[in-house]
């Protein structure tokens, strides 16, 4: 097993790099889940039977609970009681345990979405989809420093793509503003300095590659 502890160092303006920062927080891939859902309830509402629009509030800020801001906490607690270095996990080291408790949260909200019978069934393969990233990104995390952004914008990318699929709609506006702000993301990780090409690609095949290996097994 082999862990790299490497920072990558911007080369670009500071104006640039600030940007390109402000991009990573916005599309920060503890957010990802709650904008897909959020899509979901914005493009096919009929999926979602009975639900109220306050209920379909209280669902998409339930899904940003679950998925962003508890890994978010146990992040925060796990810097504060020194078990990681920095909130950012900069290292490969760092992000090993974090890297679990999100798989445990996805896997939670992929187990809820089995249950509930008044919401998308294709909750099934994206909630799976990640669960599958994350569990094969700690496993490529040992050898590489695979981008995080990257597995999430491809998910996000070919999730966007299965719904079209599945629900037998033109998505082709939407398709293409995700495809463009995935080469955003992406060009904003390597101008921020933290990633390699090769860790940004290997991170963006793999969120495709397990939203289409998720679509297969939930659907």
């Amino acid at each position: 097993m082999i862990i790299q502890e490497e920072i990558y160092k911007p080369s670009f303006g500071k104006p640039l790099t600030f940007f390109a920062k402000v991009i990573s927080y916005i599309f920060h891939p503890l957010f990802i889940p709650t904008y897909i859902f959020w899509l979901l309830v914005k493009y096919f509402p009929y999926d979602f039977p009975g639900i109220t629009n306050k209920l379909l509030g209280l669902r998409i800020f339930s899904v940003f609970w679950m998925t962003a801001f508890f890994p978010a906490l146990a992040v925060f607690l796990l810097w504060r009681l020194k078990f990681i270095n920095n909130i950012f996990l900069r290292t490969q080291k760092e992000r090993i345990i974090p890297f679990f408790i999100t798989m445990f949260f996805y896997w939670w909200m992929y187990y809820l979405s089995r249950n509930f019978g008044d919401q998308p069934k294709v909750l099934q393969f994206f909630f799976f989809g990640i669960f599958i990233s994350t569990s094969i990104g700690v496993i490529i995390n040992n050898y590489i420093k695979i981008s995080l952004h990257g597995i999430a914008m491809g998910s996000a990318l070919m999730a966007v793509i299965l719904f079209a699929y599945y629900y037998q709609v033109n998505l082709g506006m939407l398709i293409s503003i995700v495809t463009i702000l995935t080469g955003i993301v992406a060009s904003c990780r390597f101008i921020a300095g933290n990633h390699t090409n090769a860790e940004m690609y290997i991170g963006i095949f793999t969120g495709i590659f397990c939203q289409l290996f998720g679509y297969w097994f939930a659907m």
